[in-house]
């Protein structure tokens, strides 16, 4: 059957997340830009992992790879490569983590897609493939991964105004992870969020074919 088209805003008899679930993941959550002093426990920051790890990528591949960097030595590091307007919300985050791709993701291949015997081959055998697969793979995590902090009560701030190259430089020096997205992670205060911008219409943002 055909569900009825509606223009109503009200499509909660749709959803099977809860009104507080959708409210926490989607509507009412937003970007963090300071954070409270209170830490973040290993346990909470584990359990950012243990939902991530579940979601889809193509062919299982999960490329995506997590430094968490939370101690006062490694904000000092850390915040030279940042770029200045991201540097005082970076400063006031407990944990900061650098999403990154494992350049050499097709080593764990065979474990993670048995049923693909010929795809480590395949991909360390194919450069454009291999980074291509790679780079989407994980990009597509660090999505999961902001909704994965907030599903655990936490307040997520992601921001791509960093160097790059100089956090590989001093955080990955071997060569194997590449750092993709910074996220500051913590608890809110008064001042963490700004006003909700606006966002494309279903109208203007979907077609049907």
């Amino acid at each position: 059957m055909t569900e009825t088209t509606s223009t109503s805003a009200d499509l909660s008899h749709l959803y099977e997340l809860s009104p507080e679930g959708r409210r926490l993941l989607f509507t009412d959550a937003r970007t963090g830009y300071e954070f409270s002093s209170e830490p973040v426990s290993d346990e909470r920051l584990r359990a950012v992992y243990e939902l991530v790890k579940w979601a889809p990528t193509s062919a299982n591949i999960n490329p995506m790879r997590v430094l968490y960097v939370r101690t006062p030595e490694g904000k000092e590091r850390l915040l030279p490569c940042v770029a200045k307007p991201n540097q005082e919300q970076t400063a006031s985050a407990p944990v900061t983590a650098v999403i990154a791709v494992d350049t050499q993701y097709p080593e764990f291949v065979p474990e993670l897609a048995p049923s693909n015997p010929n795809f480590r081959s395949m991909l360390e055998a194919n450069d454009e493939l291999r980074i291509t697969h790679g780079d989407f793979n994980a990009n597509l995590q660090a999505g999961y991964f902001i909704l994965a902090v907030r599903a655990t009560g936490l307040v997520a701030g992601p921001m791509k105004g960093f160097n790059a190259e100089a956090v590989d430089k001093e955080f990955f020096d071997d060569g194997r992870w590449r750092s993709i997205l910074l996220v500051n992670i913590g608890y809110p205060t008064e001042g963490s969020f700004r006003e909700r911008l606006p966002r494309p219409t279903f109208e203007q943002a979907v077609r049907t074919a």
